[in-house]
């Protein structure tokens, strides 16, 4: 490091706590708020977190002690209705509005020297974001694991519901504090019983709640004003002026909104000096990893000791720049830093998607039915000519099992397929298309956003396609990187769902989101085309009924085509 980057905030010893002042809302609701201050002269530059986890919970009070032994106050807030703080809580809709309030109370009061600041991760993101809006008071931020906009990169994605974090999370949040249900399916190890309970808007009571915003999700599966009165970020860049610096992972369920953020704050921040301060880095994690930055491995991978970086430093560098003045050097450095998985290294640029990326396509042929260990499809970069099509059944009794990828959090039935996972079990299936490569003669970096655009035709009035993007290693070892899921029903409109009509082939456009990975020489690119993606995603019954209310499940004969006039194939963004 150069001497301008080791300039850092230097550590008190002594700190005081004011236990649970009352932050006044609007509407007269007053939030319980604890104040981690150093002791000396102040006022104080400080940084403050609006939590539904609990201001006081294990594991975070630590953090808040060694903020204000740095010589920040810091303010920790239960959101409104969670732990200790009044009100009913409903996920994301009143954190603008507290959010505004909060932090113009902190700016009163005397210990503040109007340098503010805020931190978190997951919802506290959220709450970043939300208090943001048409809020200049924001010196900087850090939200790490964050998303951008509620429906598309959380309850939903490509129009199917997120049943296992939705779940966990949702029924979770039910509760004022953060009580989760844990309830087993002998026959099928790890998969909760409550995952396959039908209809779906009733498992709220089966899991012993009645939770409204649960109702409320699954009787608005389409994007309409219900998600827009939640104030997305991705339609309020314009009206943000908050210095950035983001923070996700490659597997993380939030990966996609992090990197809308970037992107949005960059091309639409309120201000240029906006758009100009924004920072991001992406590493090899899953949604817990990427707060922390501290463990080489992720799900079966170790990545190294490269992969290993101090992000509390990192947060430092980047408030001691923002609220104190100090110039470390931290906005002299490329905007963009991620670890390309696979050459197991960090990669840095001032923009994103990189901008050399050459979008190459990779064709689909024929024979894509898994009846072996790596399939009969091949994957090139050919077009097709005339090509017999490939068939198989989705049976929503029996669904594609979630091994490893990007849900959520720490149940451990849902903990244990988190991040890169070996796929060839699934690849075994009937019901799973598998497309490979050759051996690859050279190295392949993949960094950037993933298309799969498919030509398929379904016996069913609406149903599912799954893809995913897999990085297979010369011993057979089918490592998931990047996977996409698109509800039938919604490939021309998220707004406007239009039902199939049976047996005609459609074109669908699948977002698998994005990645960094070097497929190695020796190693092969496969693309996985399945139906379903469970419990990660809801079971599509195939009935075309309004969504969440079936009780009845019916198969659905699938057919993909890959020919002259229909060349279905993967978008990848390659780097030179």
């Amino acid at each position: 490091m150069t001497s301008a980057q080791t300039q850092r905030s230097q550590r008190v010893h002594k700190i005081r706590i004011l236990h649970d002042l009352r932050c006044p809302m609007k509407d007269g609701t007053e939030l319980a708020t604890d104040v981690y201050l150093p002791v000396g002269a102040g006022p104080f530059p400080t940084i403050v977190t609006r939590t539904p986890y609990d201001k006081y919970g294990e594991g975070t009070v630590d953090r808040w002690i060694f903020r204000a032994q740095q010589g920040y106050a810091v303010v920790a807030q239960d959101v409104r209705g969670r732990y200790e703080s009044p009100g009913d809580f409903y996920p994301m809709v009143n954190e603008v509005s507290d959010g505004n309030d909060c932090i113009d109370w902190v700016a009163r009061q005397p210990w503040c020297n109007g340098k503010i600041g805020m931190t978190g991760g997951s919802y506290t993101g959220l709450t970043q974001w939300q208090a943001a809006q048409g809020h200049a008071g924001i010196a900087c931020a850090v939200p790490q694991v964050a998303y951008s906009n509620v429906y598309h990169n959380w309850v939903y994605t490509g129009g199917a519901f997120q049943l296992a974090f939705n779940t966990s999370w949702g029924i979770a949040a039910g509760a004022r504090g953060h009580q989760r249900q844990y309830m087993w399916l002998p026959e099928e190890i790890g998969q909760p019983a409550l995952f396959r309970h039908l209809p779906l808007i009733t498992m709220d009571e089966a899991a012993g709640r009645s939770i409204p915003h649960w109702r409320d999700w699954i009787e608005h599966p389409s994007y309409d004003d219900y998600w827009r009165g939640m104030s997305p970020i991705e339609e309020h860049y314009a009206d943000v002026e908050m210095p950035a610096y983001h923070m996700g992972g490659w597997f993380d369920v939030f990966l996609q909104g992090g990197l809308n953020n970037f992107m949005g704050m960059t091309r639409h921040g309120r201000t240029e000096r906006a758009r100009r301060s924004q920072k991001m880095i992406v590493g090899p994690w899953i949604h817990n990893l990427g707060m922390k930055g501290t463990s080489t491995r992720t799900g079966d991978v170790d990545f190294g000791e490269a992969c290993l970086i101090d992000l509390d430093l990192e947060q430092t560098r980047w408030y001691d720049y923002w609220l104190k003045g100090i110039d470390n050097g931290i906005m002299d450095e490329p905007r963009v830093k991620l670890f390309v998985m696979g050459s197991n290294r960090w990669r840095e640029a001032d923009e994103w998607p990189l901008p050399d990326t050459q979008y190459t396509p990779y064709y689909l042929h024929s024979g894509g039915r898994a009846n072996s260990l790596f399939g009969d499809g091949s994957l090139s970069t050919v077009p097709p000519e005339e090509e017999s099509a490939d068939e198989y059944v989705y049976d929503p009794e029996h669904p594609v099992v979630t091994i490893g990828g990007s849900t959520c959090c720490s149940e451990a039935t849902v903990a244990a397929s988190l991040g890169p996972k070996d796929q060839r079990p699934n690849e075994y299936r009937a019901d799973v298309l598998v497309y490979t490569t050759a051996p690859l003669a050279r190295d392949v970096e993949v960094t950037g956003p993933v298309r799969a655009v498919l030509y398929a035709a379904s016996s069913a009035r609406d149903t599912d396609f799954t893809a995913k993007l897999v990085d297979v290693h010369p011993g057979g070892y089918a490592m998931n990187v990047a996977q996409g899921i698109q509800r039938a029903r919604y490939r021309d409109s998220w707004e406007r769902p239009a039902l199939l009509e049976p047996g005609r082939v459609y074109e669908y456009t699948i977002d698998l989101w994005s990645t960094s990975n070097c497929f190695r020489r020796g190693h092969r690119i496969r693309l996985e085309i399945a139906s379903s993606n469970f419990p990660q995603f809801d079971r599509n019954p195939n009935t075309g009924n309004p969504f969440g209310m079936d009780t009845e499940l019916v198969t659905a004969k699938q057919t993909v085509l890959h020919d002259r006039e229909r060349p279905s194939h993967v978008l990848l963004p390659v780097i030179p």
